[in-house]
């Protein structure tokens, strides 16, 4: 038989809980089904924390069924507590407009819209959010929730236990979320909410109230938390986030991330984020020795589905020009600078020190005395160096933090 959605999940790790299994996994091998994910839009990116959910929905369309993509424009205005230490920053409305416009750009180049019976949808819960009347809210919706149950779920119970502050906009976070499930249910025959485990009570009031308002049944079904073999988060590094669109991180770099991915965390990722077959995946690990082509394989397959084939083939060839190579790879991550800037001589220290490598002096002056930095190759090993129009060739400079981190210095 044909593997089916769920079948394909639980295959490649994503699965971690359900409100209803079994019942589930019948429908959905008769059925095709609507699902969604719901995503806040608190940054004008996402980054590679969110990607499990996408590779979800990517697996969703494969399997015949219809994903919504529902963009917070409503809930952003509140911020979820789950997983939070602290009151997320409030954006205003203009601010979340132009993120939603954004990370709706990501989404075109990620999913499908080539079968309209699988084609996406996007919705923005401030459609509905916004025009609620508080009074009615509370009389139809808020009977449904009870203080001591919404207390027990972790997202709040975590906060309370830590004696830190959470406030009753978020404490109303869970209500809102189980409310746009009901909503998509009425108003889209949507089913299944899929969110990260961290989700779950949210999920579930969302099914429950389904249940209660409408009489009808929908599931819940929740992946688990990405954390790298060292405990990190999944999404950020040393030098910041890993983000999903091109302008805040390139296709080289995005490719460098996964090639950096540490040994034990190779096989579970190349499950998660490649769409290599279940089955080929396991004879290709099994069969190859070497961890480094596999990491090389994890970054091309990883690339290609967010940047394309042409970008992907491109990062791997500027890395393999960059580390094996004496040359310069045309593909690494720039910084430009004014022909003026150089003219008389500049400070090593003020080079180093911008978004792209280091954020403070100190960090650069520490690097430098650790004999991490090269400038063509070359160890500098004198914080007082000062850059010339001599270092350059061909108005080109590269500079080098430890083994993995490079980048170009132009002049234009």
């Amino acid at each position: 038989m044909k593997p089916n959605f769920i079948d394909e999940i639980t295959s490649r790790g994503f699965f971690h809980q359900c409100t209803d299994l079994n019942k589930l996994n019948s429908l959905i091998k008769t059925n095709s089904i609507k699902a969604y994910i719901g995503f806040d839009c608190t940054a004008s990116s996402l980054h590679v924390g969110s990607l499990l959910q996408i590779m979800c929905l990517r697996l969703l369309q494969k399997h015949g069924h219809q994903p919504i993509v529902l963009l917070g424009g409503g809930t952003t205005l509140i911020g979820d507590p789950s997983g939070k230490d602290a009151t997320r920053k409030i954006l205003d409305e203009k601010s979340i407009e132009n993120n939603i416009k954004k990370i709706k750009e990501i989404f075109e180049k990620l999913l499908d819209f080539s079968n309209k019976k699988t084609e996406p949808i996007f919705v923005n819960n401030a459609e509905w959010l916004k025009k609620l009347n508080y009074i009615e809210f509370l009389r139809d919706i808020g009977k449904h929730f009870t203080i001591n149950k919404m207390l027990s779920f972790d997202s709040v119970k975590l906060r309370l236990e830590r004696e830190q502050s959470l406030s009753y906009m978020e404490f109303n976070y869970m209500i809102l979320q189980a409310y746009d499930f009901f909503k998509l249910n009425e108003k889209n025959n949507c089913i299944l909410q899929i969110g990260g485990s961290d989700q779950w009570g949210n999920i579930v009031n969302g099914v429950e109230l389904i249940r209660k308002l409408s009489q009808k049944e929908a599931f819940g079904l929740t992946t688990p938390l990405i954390t790298l073999s060292s405990g990190a988060k999944m999404g950020k590094t040393e030098s910041g986030a890993i983000w999903l669109d091109e302008k805040l991180l390139s296709p080289y770099e995005y490719w460098q991330f996964w090639r950096n991915t540490n040994d034990e965390d190779v096989n579970r990722f190349l499950k998660y984020f490649t769409e290599i077959e279940i089955k080929d995946l396991e004879e290709t690990i099994k069969d190859e020795k070497n961890i480094n082509n596999l990491k090389i394989l994890l970054a091309n397959e990883a690339t290609k589905i967010l940047h394309g084939e042409k970008n992907s083939k491109e990062a791997e060839k500027t890395a393999k020009e960059t580390f094996e190579g004496s040359g310069i790879g045309k593909n690494l991550p720039e910084i430009l600078l004014e022909k003026k800037q150089i003219t008389n001589g500049m400070q090593i220290l003020d080079l180093l020190v911008n978004d792209k490598i280091f954020k403070s002096k100190g960090e650069a002056r520490r690097a430098i005395n650790e004999k991490g930095i090269k400038i063509n190759d070359q160890v500098v090993d004198d914080e007082k160096k000062i850059i010339s129009s001599s270092d350059f060739n061909d108005d080109i400079l590269k500079i080098s933090h430890g083994k993995k981190r490079h980048f170009l210095v132009k002049i234009y």
